[in-house]
């Protein structure tokens, strides 16, 4: 198939790249630099200018593929205070998508969090939604997809997608707000859990998804249920020879900035409907494992 993937460039994309090619699929990556770009056609895939505003040349892209995989998302105006905006982009991007794609029976593979369901008071579950909300109506949009002739479906990724390419998520955050202050803080008793998932079989996990999954579903990458925010801190803070250190909510805008609300909520995933459909399981380190490697650790 000739795939069509927006954010081929970034950090799950710089695996789904090669993971697609060396099934024999053929990928188009969405790149708005001269770097993007360069990187893309380093690894064997044809560049496709343009970035997540370019409405009409998105829907261009999707008309000549066999498929599309949805990465792209403007964190850059999320980190800046703009969440807003980067939702709405989100949406409309997706919107340009499914409406080219609808009524030919292509698949449609978007992206969202398990982290929007922080609260839930229990196990994540795929068939678990909510009615709306921000990212939540880009979730429920790509679903009702599958009514129009697109089988559609959507990647949940956890808070942590860990591996040696794993440059700007939250746990590279972490260890650079630890490093700074000398502790490695986590919130009250820490017992709040994220779950974790290896970037290598997250991207398998998209591949799967464009190539059998059935319309209208919700897939876990997940490899790690669920980790406490105190076992990360404690594992942080020892590979940096600092010590782990409890704070109070008031003190963590202090400590982690934006990420603040993230590091006091969680919610633990399961895995299991996803692993049953797909016939996939996680065959990387789980996070804790992954932190022990000298990657995340590494200073230039």
């Amino acid at each position: 198939m000739r795939i069509f993937v927006t954010g081929a460039s970034g950090h799950v994309g710089s695996a789904l790249v090669p993971e697609l090619l060396s099934a024999g699929h053929e990928v188009v990556g969405l790149a708005r630099s001269d770097a993007s770009a360069a990187a893309l056609a380093e690894r064997g895939a044809r560049v496709w200018r343009g970035d997540l505003d370019d409405l009409d040349g998105l829907r261009a892209a999707a008309a000549e593929a066999d498929g599309v995989v949805h990465l792209a998302f403007k964190h850059d105006l999320m980190a800046s205070g703009q969440f807003d905006g980067a939702v709405e982009a989100d949406l409309a991007a997706l919107k340009a998508l499914g409406e080219t794609l609808a009524g030919t029976g292509k698949p449609l593979v978007s992206t969202s969090g398990t982290m929007m369901f922080a609260g839930l008071g229990r196990t994540l579950a795929e068939d678990d939604r909510l009615p709306g909300g921000a990212r939540v109506d880009a979730e429920n949009y790509v679903f009702g997809l599958a009514d129009h002739g697109v089988r559609s479906s959507v990647v949940r990724l956890p808070p942590s997608v860990h591996s040696s390419l794993d440059k700007h998520g939250f746990v590279p955050l972490m260890i650079g707000f630890a490093r700074a202050a000398g502790v490695s803080p986590y919130v009250g008793d820490g017992a709040n859990r994220w779950s974790a998932g290896h970037t290598l079989d997250a991207a398998r996990l998209y591949r799967l998804a464009l190539e059998k999954a059935p319309a209208g579903v919700a897939l876990h990458a997940v490899g790690d249920e669920g980790i406490s925010l105190w076992q990360i801190a404690e594992t942080i803070g020892a590979r940096l020879g600092v010590p782990a250190k409890s704070i109070t909510p008031e003190e963590a805008a202090a400590h982690f900035a934006f990420l603040a609300p993230m590091v006091q909520t969680g919610v633990p995933a399961s895995a299991a409907r996803t692993r049953e459909l797909l016939d996939w399981k996680p065959e990387h380190p789980g996070l804790l494992e992954d932190l022990a490697q000298e990657h995340y650790f590494a200073t230039a």
